[in-house]
């Protein structure tokens, strides 16, 4: 055995990982063991002075015992992990810029010349209920955490659990937290142009209207229509014409993560048209399609200056990301290198967490490696 796999998997809940070590060659998991310490991986190493190159993840503890085990071997970052990491700096970029996402509305001709011939809303749309309790929460756990108080006592006293404490402490503002609830596709979204230009031609009938956008394909109920329509009745009759729906965060961020052969020609111009209004988000897209064309045709060596380039932008996440990269610069470098990949250890995985599913988490580790080594 000369190429190894090393990967974690969760074996509890509760953030309670485990490591599985693979023989790369045969595909056949060697050895199982509780935690993600870098010292068990670097004495079940010692006792395994064959292994000549060791394919991992970017954790802390690999990391550290890799090389201490296994001097002598290449450390060789996971691609999949890379870009999964990639994407994850590219989401939050696009999230902080999700203001821009929306294109300006199409000028109306004459409009510089004549009046508005439909009058706006009188009163705007009432904020969604889980926003405004969202941004409640926000500020109650930032001022409890300003307090001195911990995650979890503030998660007992607002009576929220640790993982949302944890967002609403790590998010800067409350529109942070909200995006996600705001970019939420509505089942009615797509019909929302159809439902306005009737009603500003006088139909205000919601079972008719339903009738309609029903034999256009509607999948939804009445009441939903019912709901939509609610918020034109707030003014004299009219609405002004909502225009085309903003692109979604994750929607961008899956058109900058596509290679450009492969997206649809209207994905394709709409991020034409985006970069053209957002310089930012232009230059994102550049850098992550550099990083791509490295990844994917080996050029590992260029990795240094594409770490430079972007630590001298201003989109933060993905500098945050690139800074990392420095951390363990020479497994990723050879993970942009070599041809060594990690899908082995990822079918591994896979087939361990079946098994561990099928003994309904009541089991032993002990258990558990039993199964895993000896039913090949």
């Amino acid at each position: 055995m000369e190429i190894l796999g090393v990967d974690d998997f969760a074996f509890r809940k509760g953030r309670h990982y485990g490591t599985v070590l693979i023989d790369m060659a045969t595909h056949r998991p060697l050895h199982l063991y509780d935690g993600r310490d870098g010292e068990d991986l670097a004495a079940w190493l010692r006792d395994h002075p064959e292994v000549t190159v060791i394919c991992r993840d970017r954790s802390s503890g690999y990391g550290e015992g890799a090389p201490v085990g296994a001097p002598r071997a290449e450390q060789v970052a996971d691609r999949y992990h890379l870009w999964a990491n990639l994407g994850q700096a590219v989401e939050k970029t696009v999230n902080a810029h999700r203001s821009r996402l929306a294109e300006p509305p199409p000028a109306r001709a004459g409009s510089h010349d004549a009046p508005a011939a439909e009058p706006e809303v009188v009163q705007p749309p009432k904020e969604l209920k889980i926003v405004a309790r969202l941004r409640e929460q926000h500020a109650a756990a930032h001022e409890l955490w300003e307090q001195g108080m911990s995650k979890a006592a503030i998660g007992r006293k607002l009576g929220l659990h640790q993982a949302t404490v944890r967002k609403l402490v790590s998010a800067r503002s409350a529109d942070d937290v909200v995006a996600k609830s705001l970019q939420r596709a509505h089942i009615v979204d797509p019909y929302v142009g159809h439902l306005h230009r009737r009603w500003s031609e006088g139909i205000r009938n919601a079972a008719q209207l339903y009738r309609e956008i029903q034999e256009l394909g509607y999948p939804g109920g009445e009441l939903a229509v019912q709901r939509h329509l609610r918020r034109y009745r707030t003014g004299r009759g009219h609405t002004p014409d909502p225009g085309p729906k903003p692109a979604s965060v994750r929607e961008v961020t899956s058109w900058i993560m596509t290679h450009p052969e492969h997206l649809r020609d209207e994905d394709a111009d709409k991020l034409h048209r985006l970069r053209e209004r957002d310089p930012e988000l232009d230059r994102l897209t550049l850098h992550v399609r550099k990083f791509a064309a490295m990844m994917t045709g080996r050029h590992g060596d260029r990795l240094e200056d594409w770490i430079t380039d972007v630590e001298r932008d201003s989109l933060a996440p993905l500098a945050g990301f690139a800074r990392n990269l420095r951390r363990d610069f020479d497994a990723v470098r050879n993970g942009l290198s070599l041809p060594h990949s990690s899908g082995a250890v990822e079918g591994n995985i896979n087939r361990l967490k079946m098994l561990k599913r099928q003994m309904f988490g009541r089991a032993s580790l002990d258990l558990l490696c039993k199964r895993v080594l000896l039913t090949r």
